[in-house]
């Protein structure tokens, strides 16, 4: 059966919420209650038989409590959808919701499905209640071949060993809260965004919860490094600190920490969906494409760095679609911390005003697997806006991975 394409017919998200309990407009909702938010939302505006969804590929990435029990599936049951909708839930960290839109994308170009839903849900105002841990789940034979320790510590990690100062990490998170206050200003998310509503139909949110527009140079300047206060922690009952983990692989590294609040991704609420079909049953739907997909990847490298894979995933996904960074008009990388951005923009020599033009989850937050979801729908909003054709978004992943998606405008 010879590649079909897959469409992108329409996108939703919810408003980012603050993700901390008492504090935050959504965190008093259950997770289905925002996946299901985003499915309603999608439903009504495309008049969708969901009956005929062939599936809905949901990306969370702390699946437990609340956020356990296939909160795809469960979501779409909450939102009313016909029981005929299957649903699955996946895992890549912070990269699930790219890799939920790249799924469904690959089942609609084999031919084996038509019309199929992806996003993600992430509360984190109750994923901080579930406590966390490392990566390894405390397996001291993964740990001993692969010690993995703090994102936060490894952005200061990789700051550290690139020559990367604060003045730089700090000049691009000023910029990331100064394009959002212009994107809210003039409500480029206004078609994206969908509000919700609490159990009694009162509204909970509308808008954007996280940005901190009043955020001056200055100020960033004055913030304290957070992640240098990590490393005498234990990280776990064995008694081993960060820093002796660290030192497992950089023996002779001294970091130089500068990252803090200002200058890493925000700790939000959100939800996400993507609506997608062959050619062939959106054209029975009466459906106008927005966009299609023209190439996905993934990359993954050392889990040590394990934010340093988005530079490789734009370079494969690029080489899958037959094209040069010339090519791509827009680009979304995931702001999980400053440096990831920052390296993203000077190893690929990036235009730095087709990069985030919206801001990023500095400012607006980062909904762990939402927001690869978010990301896409964002990218897409905005070339309509510009009237241009082509996005590549990508973002790294704990572990040290990087899924990556080109969509190009119908």
């Amino acid at each position: 059966m010879a590649a079909r394409e897959a469409w992108i017919i329409d996108t939703a998200r919810t408003p980012r919420g603050i993700g901390k309990q008492g504090k935050g407009a959504l965190a008093h909702l259950h997770p289905q209650h925002l996946g299901a938010t985003v499915l309603k939302a999608l439903e009504a505006r495309n008049n969708l038989n969901t009956a005929e969804v062939d599936d809905v590929i949901w990306g969370t990435s702390s699946q437990k409590g609340k956020q356990g029990a296939c909160l795809g599936r469960m979501s779409l049951l909450l939102a009313g959808w016909n029981t005929a909708a299957s649903g699955v839930t996946l895992d890549r960290f912070c990269g699930s919701g790219i890799t939920s839109v790249n799924l469904a994308a690959a089942s609609i170009m084999s031919g084996m499905e038509d019309c199929v839903v992806a996003g993600g849900t992430e509360m984190m105002s109750y994923t901080a209640t579930q406590g966390g841990g490392l990566l390894d789940a405390g397996n001291m034979s993964l740990r001993d071949v692969h010690p993995q320790w703090h994102q936060g510590i490894c952005a200061d990690l990789i700051a550290t060993l690139e020559g990367i100062s604060r003045e730089d990490v700090d000049g691009l998170a000023y910029q990331s809260q100064q394009r959002a206050k212009v994107a809210i200003e003039e409500n480029r998310f206004a078609k994206s965004v969908v509000p919700v509503y609490n159990e009694d139909g009162t509204l909970a949110l509308d808008h954007e919860e996280f940005p901190r527009p009043q955020t001056t140079l200055e100020g960033l300047s004055q913030l304290p490094a957070v992640f240098e206060n990590f490393m005498g922690m234990p990280v776990d009952e064995t008694g081993e600190t960060f820093d002796q983990l660290v030192k497992r692989s950089y023996p002779d590294v001294k970091i130089n920490h500068v990252h803090h609040a200002g200058n890493s991704s925000g700790v939000v609420d959100g939800s996400a969906a993507l609506l997608l079909a062959s050619p062939e049953y959106a054209k029975a739907q009466g459906w106008t494409p927005r966009a299609k997909i023209r190439a996905m990847a993934n990359a993954a490298g050392s889990p040590q760095l394990m934010l340093n894979e988005p530079v490789p995933a734009a370079k494969k996904v690029l080489k899958k679609a037959g094209m040069t960074i010339s090519d791509i008009d827009l680009f979304e990388i995931n702001e999980a911390f400053s440096v990831v951005a920052f390296k993203f923009i000077r190893d690929l020599g990036l235009d730095p005003a087709q990069v985030n033009v919206n801001g990023g989850a500095m400012a607006l937050g980062h909904p762990i697997a939402a927001t690869g979801s978010v990301l896409i729908g964002t990218i897409l909003d905005e070339l309509e806006r510009q009237d241009k054709a082509t996005g590549l978004v990508t973002m790294c992943a704990a572990g040290g991975m990087a899924p990556a998606i080109i969509i190009e405008r119908v």
